[in-house]
């Protein structure tokens, strides 16, 4: 089968996404996320925090939610229909070290969620990290010549 033809039946079997309808729902449950972000922040400033500790405080109340929403499987079904909207903000991340867990907690504590939490968000710790320190020593290098 020659390269056009495969190409023309690949465009007749492959079923269409429904682009228009996926970029709504991840626009409407992301920022629905983001929302229910800006909204615990205004209440812990509400409450007497400063600004900077209501950020932190919201971020670790959303990654807890997100969590508990992965492990009693709740999240999974909201992932399922707003795709990227809810993997973009910091909810994204709490799934993604939750869900391995869950999925090897029957190889043990140990070999089970101790080598395998980490299997998803690992890399992008890793590489985060790496490109921090790239970008650090960048940034430090180039002040050595400006000066």
């Amino acid at each position: 089968m020659e390269k056009k033809e495969y190409g023309k039946l690949v465009k007749r079997r492959a079923s269409r996404s429904p682009a228009l309808k996926n970029c709504l729902a991840a626009f409407f449950v992301g920022g629905g996320i983001c929302i229910l972000g800006q909204c615990l922040t205004e209440l812990w400033v509400a409450l007497g925090l400063d600004l900077k500790t209501a950020g932190t405080v919201t971020t670790i109340v959303l990654v807890f939610l997100a969590a508990l929403l992965t492990g009693i499987g709740v999240f999974d079904r909201i992932a399922r229909f707003a795709g990227a909207g809810t993997l973009v903000p910091v909810t994204g991340f709490a799934n993604a070290v939750v869900s391995p867990a869950i999925d090897n907690k029957s190889e043990g504590l140990l070999l089970g969620v101790g080598a395998k939490i980490f299997t998803v968000a690992g890399p992008v710790l890793l590489f985060g990290t790496l490109a921090g320190v790239v970008w650090g020593l960048i940034y430090y290098i180039f002040t050595l010549f400006v000066r």
